[in-house]
């Protein structure tokens, strides 16, 4: 059974920094893209970062250039977003997915072209 178990949320400042960590397990992710998209509330949710197997190739949403950094570790299977300098409209649930590809086509993706979904972690920045 495939897993992706996310973890890092809390509340913070604006201005603060967090650290999202997704864990993958279940199945060989090799070749597989990773990423994070966010779900503030009454909105859709949005991809904002994602990183290919290799790790030498990143994408990221406009809005998160500059703050948000995408990482990951195959040995650990595990993939990470640092956040730092963060605003209130980055308040949202983050989702960890995968998906068979590179990074830019993840972020290109449609919502239901993600292979793998974790269960969401929460990130609520107070002003």
């Amino acid at each position: 059974q495939v897993q992706l178990v996310e973890s890092g949320g809390g509340l913070v400042q604006a201005g603060g920094s967090l650290r999202l960590s997704c864990a993958a397990s279940g199945r060989s992710f090799g070749g597989y893209a990773m990423g994070w998209f966010r779900q503030a509330a009454g909105k859709e949710r949005q991809f904002v970062a994602a990183i290919n197997w290799s790790g030498e190739i990143t994408y990221y949403t406009d809005s998160v250039k500059g703050r948000l950094t995408i990482s990951r570790d195959n040995a650990k299977n595990t993939v990470y977003l640092q956040m730092n300098s963060l605003k209130p409209e980055d308040t949202a649930v983050y989702y960890c997915a995968a998906r068979l590809g590179t990074a830019q086509s993840m972020g290109l993706s449609s919502r239901g072209a993600i292979e793998y979904w974790g269960q969401g972690t929460q990130v609520t920045v107070s002003s």
